[in-house]
Order: structure tokens, then C-alpha cells, then sequence
């Protein structure tokens, strides 16, 4: 790709055109990271980069930008230009094809606007990107105020960028993030969710939140989040403080490169933050002790009134639902018969689950009978992927349900709801316990529950 990428500038500049690499891609090669992609920027104007790739897409072609495909690669060439201000707080509001130092000082922070010429091999600063990353600086460029305006996505891609590359704030930039946060409402839900996915999946998750929480976006944002601060937990179980810091301390395990082989998914992510996030709802004191009885399911609720909210794919927000409902059930599983534990085992995201549970786990701290506690679940957490491992060796393909959903319906008028889908789940259980082994007995069966 890096090839590709240094053959489409010397097009350009074979043509006469002034052509670098820009962008993220020259921020990544001065810090010794691999770039991920390659955005060229050129003298070029839109129909002239079109005439000279044979395949590429306008994606923002009014904008200067087009997509060009080589080798089944995607390169962003933009045109330099500068933009005019911006009305939506998004997109400017005029485009005037421009040079590369005015196309440098419309970008958002100095280690992001510089130039490379792969066939020179020279950069091209005109805002002081290579001081700032020696300093580990995030800086607007120029008046933080007007870089913010043009799009108040630069909020959070601030955040973002400081706590992945474990920089600092220019105190400019930090405190016009600040005086800032409310704007960033005028944002689209799906453009905020992007970002937001991006944090947690960054180096350093809970960096991010803090800081979110610290700038006021948080309470913007995810309010639920801030209203886990100050909620106490009980001393005998959790004395790493209250129930936001239990979080913290979960979504960090997620970094534990010992235990985790890959990176867990994204949904785990989310469901690690929120497993949590019913507590403040469920707080009392019963039994001379802190409970919180059903703060799995009010969790559970939570997110997916949060992701709705923040127009989260369907599928995401059912999927971390589930793992944030079920994350207590791990205690459970050991005492369970086999054909019981085999229908857990057999769940596509059991797997998962137990990622959460481990995260849960790790997520706790105290004195001698919280670490007791904490030894004990981690003992749990081996033993189930014993049993797992096991389990499933004996068994490693579920049967096929004696009856489907049709013909359960046919044979109980019932119409699809949760009346069949518990009826099914029941039918399928006795067909595992080995209490049902024939189609007939099935059908007897339901009748009889009917």
C-alpha cells in the first residue's frame, strides 16, 4: 500500500501538479507507527485527478476530495484548499481551492496538518507539528474558537487524540474544549458514536472517559455514566471505591495483554462499562448491607436507552444488552446440570460473556476477604472454561430440536410471542436432560403443557 501511495504522488508530480502525503499518515511515520492509510494532498484540481487514475469515486468531490482505487487499495486525493466559516458547525460554508500552507491552517491540530514528499523525502510544516509531537502536544491550529466551529466533532477528536498517543493539551486547546462541550449536541448521533467507538477501542479507555467527565461531555453524553460517581459499594466485596471506579478499573483490564490474547470486541467493551450502570437506580441498604438487587436488568435497560439514543446499530445495542443482562450468571453455572450448562456453552456469545465476567472480576480490589472474593472468582472463571472445554468435547454439536416454532404453533394455536419462545426453550431443555428422545413423545409433551 505504502508503494502505491508514493507511485500516486509521482503521477501527480510527473504531470506537474505539487503533490504529498498528509495528514495522519506523516503524524504516524514522525512517531515510528505504521499508517493505516495514505491521504494525498495535491495542486490538482477534482476533474484533473479523475483524468489521471482510472478508477476512483467523487466522494466529496465539491469538497476537492476523490477516491482513487489501485490495487484494491483506497487513497483519499484532496485538492489543497481553504474553507470558508462554517453555519452548521460541520461543513464550510465555501470551498476555494487554495495552497498547501492555507490548506495546512484550515486542518484541526499541528500534528495533523503536515506534508510529506515520499520522492524528496521532505516535510513540509507550516504550523509547527514536529515541535508539538517532540513536546507531545494536542494544539489547535490557530484560534481553537474558529478551528472548533468548523466542526464541533474536534471536541471529542481531541480527547481522543491525547489519550491514544498519551500527549498533553496546549492549555488553549483544553480549555476551549471546555467552554465548548455543550456544542457538541449540534453533532450528529451517528458521527459522536463513531468517535466514541474509537475511544474505547484506543489504548487507553479510561483515560478517555475521565477526561469526557472532566470536560463535561460526559454529562452531555452518556449521563448515566457521571451518575455511577459517588455511589458506594459494599466494603466487604468492593473496596476499590465506589461504583464508577469499579468500572474504570474493568474497562482497563481489558488491556491485560497476559490474559487476552486479541483485543475483545467492541460489544464487550461497551458491556464491561455498562455491566455495572443500573446500580445507582437499584441502591439500598437492606440487612445491615449495601445491595442492589436486579441491577443486571435495569443495566441492561440503561444501555439500550443510551445506545438508541446515540443510534447505535440494532444489532450492537442487542448484542451488549445481552452480555450486560447476563454478566451475573457466571456465579450460577457451576451448580447447574450439564444440560443446562450445555445451553449456555452452545450460546454464540458465551464466550464473550465470560470476557465480561473476567473484566468484572478484575475490576474489584480491597482488603483480605475482597481479595478472597476475588481469588474465588477467578478460580470460577478457570473452572467454567474447564467445564466448557470439556462439555463440549462430549457434546460438541447441539441436537435439533424435536419440534420447530411451526410446529409447536400448529399443534397449540399459539401465535409467535413469549409464550412460544419459553414453551420451545422448555421443549429443547427436557430434550437435553434426556427426558424426551422421540419426535412423538415431544408432540405429547406439548400437549399436555397446553
Amino acid at each position: 500500500m505504502q508503494l502505491t501511495a508514493v507511485e500516486i504522488v509521482r503521477t501527480l508530480q510527473a504531470k506537474g501538479y505539487q503533490a504529498y502525503w498528509a495528514g495522519g499518515c506523516v503524524r504516524d511515520m514522525l512517531l515510528g507507527i505504521k499508517p493505516k492509510d495514505f491521504d494525498v494532498a495535491t495542486s490538482a484540481k477534482p476533474e484533473e485527478i479523475e483524468a489521471l487514475f482510472e478508477k476512483t469515486i467523487p466522494i466529496g468531490k465539491k469538497f476537492g476530495v476523490i477516491l482513487a482505487i489501485i490495487d484494491g487499495h483506497h487513497f483519499e486525493i484532496a485538492t489543497f484548499r481553504s474553507d470558508s466559516s462554517s453555519s452548521d458547525g460541520r461543513r464550510p460554508d465555501a470551498v476555494i481551492f487554495s495552497t498547501a500552507e492555507e490548506d495546512a491552517q484550515r486542518r484541526d491540530f499541528t500534528i495533523n496538518a503536515m506534508f510529506y514528499d515520499p520522492i524528496a523525502d521532505k516535510i513540509y510544516d507550516y504550523v509547527g507539528g514536529q515541535k508539538d509531537l517532540e513536546e507531545k502536544l494536542i494544539r489547535f491550529i490557530g484560534e481553537p474558537e474558529k478551528r472548533i466551529a468548523e466542526d464541533y466533532l474536534r471536541i471529542l477528536r481531541a480527547i481522543r487524540m491525547k489519550n491514544t498517543f498519551q500527549f498533553q493539551y496546549h492549555p488553549e486547546t483544553y480549555q476551549a474544549v471546555k467552554r465548548n462541550a455543550p456544542h457538541v449536541t449540534k453533532v450528529s448521533a451517528e458521527r459522536i458514536t463513531d468517535e466514541l467507538n474509537k475511544m474505547i477501542l484506543s489504548p487507553h479507555p479510561r483515560k478517555a472517559f475521565e477526561e469526557m467527565e472532566d470536560t463535561g461531555l460526559l454529562q452531555i453524553l452518556i449521563p448515566e455514566m457521571v451518575a455511577m460517581k459517588g455511589v458506594a459499594q459494599p466494603f466487604e466485596y468492593h473496596q476499590e471505591g465506589d461504583v464508577w471506579e469499579h468500572a474504570m478499573r474493568a474497562i482497563e483490564s481489558l488491556r491485560n495483554t497476559e490474559h487476552f490474547t486479541q483485543m475483545p470486541s467492541i460489544e464487550v467493551h461497551w458491556a464491561v462499562v455498562f455491566h455495572d450502570i443500573g446500580k445507582p437506580d437499584t441502591f439500598k441498604v437492606a440487612d445491615d448491607r449495601i445491595r442492589f438487587d436486579g441491577h443486571a436488568s435495569r443495566s441492561a435497560e440503561i444501555a439500550r436507552e443510551m445506545m438508541k439514543r446515540l443510534k447505535f446499530p440494532r444489532r450492537m445495542t442487542d448484542h451488549v444488552a445481552w452480555l450486560t443482562e447476563h454478566h451475573m450468571m457466571m456465579v450460577q453455572l457451576i451448580d447447574m446440570p450439564q444440560h443446562k450448562r450445555l445451553q449456555w456453552f452452545h450460546h454464540p456469545l458465551f464466550l464473550e460473556l465470560m470476557e465480561v465476567f473476567y473484566a468484572d472480576a478484575a475490576g474489584t480490589d480491597g482488603g483480605e476477604k475482597s481479595v478472597e472474593q476475588i481469588a474465588k472468582k477467578f478460580e470460577l472463571y478457570k473452572q467454567i472454561l474447564a467445564l466448557y472445554r470439556s462439555d463440549l468435547a462430549d457434546m460438541p454439536h447441539p441436537p435439533e430440536p424435536l419440534l420447530n416454532g411451526h410446529e409447536i404453533m400448529d399443534i397449540t394455536g399459539l401465535t409467535p410471542g413469549p409464550h412460544l419462545g419459553e414453551l420451545a426453550a422448555q421443549l429443547h431443555e427436557k430434550q437435553l436432560a434426556k427426558e424426551l428422545a422421540t419426535k412423538e413423545q415431544a408432540v405429547e409433551w406439548v400437549k399436555k403443557m397446553i
